[in-house]
């Protein structure tokens, strides 16, 4: 495996100076405003979606070495978009090519994004230069795009990210949660609870975990405020409303909701179209999957309204054991367009049932070790109806839930207003109000389970006293997240661009659980509730961002933060344990950067960025009260270059996360048998990052990215609970430079993309993991090794008479039926004087298949 990813890394080193010559002409121009005359920097021109460069202060730009039949689109944010080709340029002004290379005077166009057929109007030439003035004209059909770019990152940003379109993400969604999805962006890592990537799924960003990731959609927070991390499970197929998603990693821009502590990811769901259209998308696969999803919408009604709708339905077995899935979403939306102003109203609803997966695989059954298995059973008192499952069960598929609805049942419910008002040429204000509803329970078996957990008495049998129980109970989460978020644009069209906002929500939880059925009930009741506590989380933030054009070549960027917290816990849990946390916070997030253009294909940048992180809310009720969990701070510095070619793209990109007082597994437990966080004082991620993307000719394309890194924890103190101490003690061990949990070293993602033909592509997609440690010992023994899986992707267009097109998809997953696990867990503790540690791991499915066909009208 490590020869091979070695081989592999090497190619893509050599792919970094590989340079196709296949252009015919050039392409300069001016970029300017249809309305005033003046310049539009930053716009940004791409070659058939795949090279290209952004206008400079005054609007200016230049392709080299074009072929004469590229598509060439230029975008700006808040503007129509032009789409054209060089045989447009000629037909519309054929007096501005100029032969010897000599340029004419631009001549001022609107293009229609139409080609023309006389393809013999250019001569073939290298020397010819075409020049145009660009005339762009402000829109309300695109002010989805303004409202979303108060939150993303862009080439003047000085920092890394990506950009992921709507037609990267349909190529592959065929059924799998969004995170499985992105799988190939840079640094990122997924892992799927059931195996299959639908159901319960998540990822990782550069090792950072999901309470580190901001999330947002359409600008608007979607963290749990509590937990501060995503269950994409309540959004089942929503990546079928996604427009485009940018990732950003580090602490990125300044944004809404939880802190970006490590990455961002921001997803868009509007898109404006124009002509009425539906789709009906039907895929089937291994394990039972099976995606179902209508689309449609209405076009631009009477020149200002649009609806859109979705409809989808997916269900799974899931690769583990009874993992099943059956999930149902929808999404409308509803837009109109004025001549300055903009309002659209999204809502969007996901309802889940999932039979639980989250226990993992013990490590002895894993490895079919009988000897590990029957001492497993020993020491944690199985049952003989667990026993038997356990020894006879695939030792990749084992699950420990046998009661038959283990499940977890949430329905969560969002309402977003979003609006955009064109205040004057300069100024854009942009308004938005969301509430999000969330409501579920997951009910579990517990075997001859404590009455004194539930708040109920033993039960007397004529003389014998019984105190133990078998219990059904659920678990319930009743919450609402409402609030607001707001930007007022400013650009100059000269040197400046200003972007202030903010944004206010309060969140309010409450936990319960109940007793729905007991062998023994004592005294109880239905639906006997044992405990009770509620949150409240109020989070304020106000930001300013500006960007500013020294020189033609040099621009910097300056963003600062302010952002308050209140948080108040109160109640018990479901250990009866009181919880009274009251806690406020107050943090200032400066950010600064710089972007230097060395020439029209090439960039620096570098930037220094502050974030910080408040504790969630295990973090408070799972510490003991000697150990209260103290905010996190991350200064993130990044620096890195960009070539942007004509043929082929690529980045080299550094960054070092200095931490302060991360919160990290402990190894201790509390009263009740939790892991604890504690706050480490010093720790940091350090890496480099590499991208490229090569035409290597008009059949064949290849995406590659690379992450190689260090994640360290200068001092950690290991503490693993003695059952032998009466006084509930601990035995420690100091480490050094020790590797953070969950931090692979090297991360490797590639897309080969073959075109044999217009309408059929064939993709070799190739993913990378380095070992990761499941805590912070860099114990060998408690870690998951390192995998390397491939992919196979074919899509087939066809464009029949009574539809647009219909589209067959087929997804083979690790097609070489690499076993492989993705994430796991482990704790140990001493008893008889032997310490003992307990691993348990999420195998991911081998070599398994979905296709897909959609028909798009």
């Amino acid at each position: 495996m490590r020869k091979n990813l070695l081989c592999f890394l090497a190619i893509a080193t050599g792919v970094l100076f590989y340079v196709p010559l296949f252009a015919q002409t050039s392409v300069s121009g001016r970029i300017v405003d249809a309305d005033n005359n003046l310049p539009l920097a930053g716009a940004t021109i791409k070659i058939d979606n795949f090279g290209g460069t952004i206008s400079d202060n005054k609007g200016n730009f230049m392709l080299k070495n074009v072929p004469k039949d590229a598509i060439i689109e230029i975008s700006y944010v808040g503007y129509e978009h032009l789409r054209f080709t060089i045989y447009d340029l000629r037909v519309i002004s054929p007096e501005s090519i100029v032969n010897s290379g000599r340029r004419s005077a631009p001549q001022s166009i609107v293009v229609s994004g139409r080609r023309s057929v006389r393809e013999s109007i250019v001569p073939n030439h290298k020397s010819q230069i075409i020049n145009h003035q660009f005339l762009m004209k402000r829109t309300t059909y695109n002010a989805d795009e303004v409202i979303v770019s108060a939150t993303r990152a862009t080439a003047q940003s000085g920092m890394a990210f990506t950009n992921v379109s709507k037609g990267a993400i349909e190529k592959q969604n065929l059924g799998q949660d969004l995170p499985i999805l992105l799988n190939f962006t840079p640094s990122l890592v997924t892992t799927s609870d059931a195996g299959a990537g639908v159901g319960y799924t998540g990822l990782r960003i550069r090792g950072t975990d999901a309470t580190r990731i901001n999330v947002t959609i359409n600008g608007i927070p979607l963290n749990d405020a509590e937990s501060q991390g995503v269950y994409w499970v309540n959004m089942p197929d929503f990546a079928s409303s996604v427009s485009s998603v940018q990732i950003q990693r580090g602490v990125g821009t300044s944004t809404n909701g939880a802190a970006s502590f490590g990455a961002s990811v921001n997803i868009n769901t509007n898109e404006f179209r124009k002509e009425s259209y539906a789709e009906i998308n039907n895929s089937v696969g291994s394990f039972n999957t099976f995606k179902h999803t209508i689309k449609a919408g209405t076009g631009l009604l009477n020149g200002k309204f649009t609806v859109d709708a979705r409809l989808s339905k997916v269900s799974s077995n899931g690769f583990i054991d009874r993992a099943a899935s059956n999930l149902k979403s929808f999404y409308v939306s509803g837009g109109y367009f004025g001549k300055k102003s903009f309002v659209r109203l999204n809502v969007f609803s996901g309802n889940e049932k999932t039979y639980q997966a989250w226990a993992g695989i013990p490590e002895a059954r894993l490895k079919n070790d009988r000897e590990g298995m029957l001492a497993f059973i020993n020491r944690n008192y199985l049952n003989q109806r667990d026993t038997d499952n356990l020894l006879a069960s695939n030792s990749r598929t084992y699950n420990s839930y046998l009661y038959d609805n283990q499940t977890d049942n949430y329905q969560q419910d969002h309402y977003q207003l979003v609006s955009s008002h064109q205040l004057s040429d300069k100024l854009t204000l942009n308004a938005n109000a969301f509430v999000v509803r969330g409501r579920g329970y997951f009910e579990e078996f517990r075997d001859k389970d404590q009455l004194a957990n539930y708040k109920l008495p033993n039960v007397v049998l004529g003389t014998d006293t019984v105190s133990t129980s078998d219990i059904i109970r659920r678990r319930w989460l009743d919450n609402i997240f409402y609030g607001s978020t707001f930007s007022l644009d400013y650009n100059s069209f000269s040197k400046l661009k200003l972007n202030i906002g903010g944004g206010w929500n309060q969140y309010s939880g409450g936990h319960f659980g109940e007793v729905i059925w007991a062998r023994f009930a004592s005294t109880s009741n239905i639906r006997q509730r044992y405990y009770e506590s509620k949150t409240l989380k109020t989070d304020f933030n106000l930001y300013a961002k500006a960007y500013y054009q020294f020189t033609d070549k040099l621009n910097a960027f300056a963003d600062v933060q302010i952002r308050t917290i209140g948080y108040t816990i109160h109640g018990d849990d479901n250990q009866q344990r009181l919880q009274n946390h009251e806690v406020n916070y107050s943090f200032f997030n400066p950010k600064f950067g710089l972007n230097y253009a060395i020439s029209d294909e090439a960039s620096l940048y570098g930037s220094v960025a502050v974030a910080n992180r408040e504790p969630n809310r295990d973090d408070f009720t799972e510490s003991t009260r000697q150990i209260q969990p103290q905010p996190e701070k991350l200064t993130d510095f990044e620096a890195g270059c960009k070539i942007q070619k004509r043929r082929w793209t690529a980045s080299v990109g550094g960054y070092l996360m200095n931490y302060k007082n991360q919160l990290v597994v402990s190894g201790q437990l509390n009263d009740v048998g939790n892991p604890i966080k504690i706050n480490v004082p010093e720790s940091y991620r350090a890496g480099i990052e590499l991208e490229t993307a090569v035409m290597l000719n008009k059949k064949w394309q290849w995406n590659a990215n690379a992450t190689l890194s260090q994640n360290k924890i200068k001092n950690f103190t290991e503490y693993i609970i003695d059952y032998d101490d009466p006084n509930g003690g601990y035995k420690t061990t100091n480490f050094s430079s020790t590797n953070i949990a969950f931090s692979p070293n090297i991360i490797v993602g590639s897309q080969l993309i073959f075109k044999p033909m217009p309408n059929f592509e064939l993709a070799i997609l190739s993913k990378y993991v380095g070992e990761q440690f499941l805590d912070n010992t860099s114990n060998t023994a408690r870690k998951l090794n390192a995998y390397f899986t491939n992919d196979l992707r074919l899509i087939y267009i066809i464009k029949p008479k009574f539809c647009k097109e219909i589209v067959l998809s087929a997804l083979a997953n690790n097609v070489l039926n690499q076993r492989y696990e993705s994430n796991g867990y482990t704790y140990s503790y001493v008893y008889g004087q032997q310490t003992t540690t307990e691993n348990f791991y999420y195998p991911q499915a081998g070599r398994n298949f979905l296709v897909s066909v959609s028909l798009k009208f």
